[in-house]
């Protein structure tokens, strides 16, 4: 497989990948807050985590993480700050919603509103702390 760089066109700005991340928060707010479909309102969650993850690790390390196993993003983000750690029942949960919200199923996926909402809030948590570490690292 070709590296992706080598023909990519992925931002190497890591605050690109945290203003994606954020968009897809809000898509995923607008969906829950409109009647839209809860399959896609956990898609955005689960690609809002990825994003952010991505753009922390691009910021540490100035290199395109890619993938989409936000299990791996998460221990990928631990070798730079152990409070990532917190994160992995999170990550693990979310990474669910990669491939499951997008295809049909034989038996499909089962997102309760009180579920749906916990899926977001964790979006939004890990999100506010990706943001959180970014901005400290920069006032040091």
């Amino acid at each position: 497989m070709a590296n992706r760089w080598s023909g990519g066109h992925d931002s190497r700005k890591y605050y690109e990948w945290l203003d994606h991340a954020q968009t897809d928060i809000q898509s995923a707010r607008i969906l829950l807050g409109y009647g839209g479909s809860s399959s896609a309102a956990a898609f955005h969650c689960q690609q809002a985590i990825e994003k952010a993850l991505k753009g922390y690790l691009l910021y540490k390390t100035g290199t395109h993480i890619d993938g989409h196993n936000l299990t791996y993003l998460c221990r990928q983000a631990i070798k730079h700050s152990e409070s990532f750690v917190e994160y992995l029942d999170e990550s693990a949960q979310l990474n669910r919603y990669y491939i499951e919200t997008r295809y049909p199923a034989d038996v499909p996926l089962e997102l309760s509103e009180r579920r749906i909402q916990h899926v977001l809030f964790m979006a939004e948590a890990m999100w506010k702390h990706i943001s959180q570490e970014i901005f400290e690292d920069k006032l040091k």
